[in-house]
């Protein structure tokens, strides 16, 4: 089974750039962009969701964020995205974007509901689709 990276959702990104956002977490953190996170822009939500890529505390990550200066001073928010609810979908397509995968899943008849992320593993034709937490948990 393939081990889904620990997710860290930044709010209040919207004034930034996917590498404006890259750089400052860089400067804010020490860690590198594709080695040890990486960053997906989710405009209409003003948020960025991280993917962290090594062994790095998804926790500890996020009371670094609450604590740094630098992000502070753009009032960029982390919390965790652990507890959502995520299902894995077999045999996509080759080539198939995230967004085609994002907009079947939230149209899906029942409307499985808003997707905060979705993970290609192209190897294994495969994709992890990460939904909003239910109403009521933050």
């Amino acid at each position: 089974s393939t081990k889904i990276s620990p997710l860290v959702a930044l709010e209040n990104v919207q004034h930034l750039s996917t590498e404006g956002l890259c750089r400052l977490l860089e400067n804010a953190s020490g860690f590198r962009v594709h080695e040890d996170f990486r960053v997906e822009m989710i405009p209409e939500k003003s948020t960025a969701v991280l993917s962290l890529l090594k062994s790095i505390d998804a926790q500890e990550f996020v009371k670094f964020c609450a604590e740094s200066k630098q992000l502070q001073k753009f009032k960029i928010t982390a919390r965790l995205l652990e507890l959502t609810p995520s299902i894995k979908a077999e045999n996509i397509p080759a080539g198939i974007s995230t967004d085609h995968i994002t907009e079947y899943f939230e149209n899906v008849g029942d409307g499985a509901g808003p997707v905060v992320h979705v993970q290609l593993l192209p190897e294994e034709r495969s994709a992890i689709i990460i939904f909003c937490n239910p109403k009521g948990k933050a």
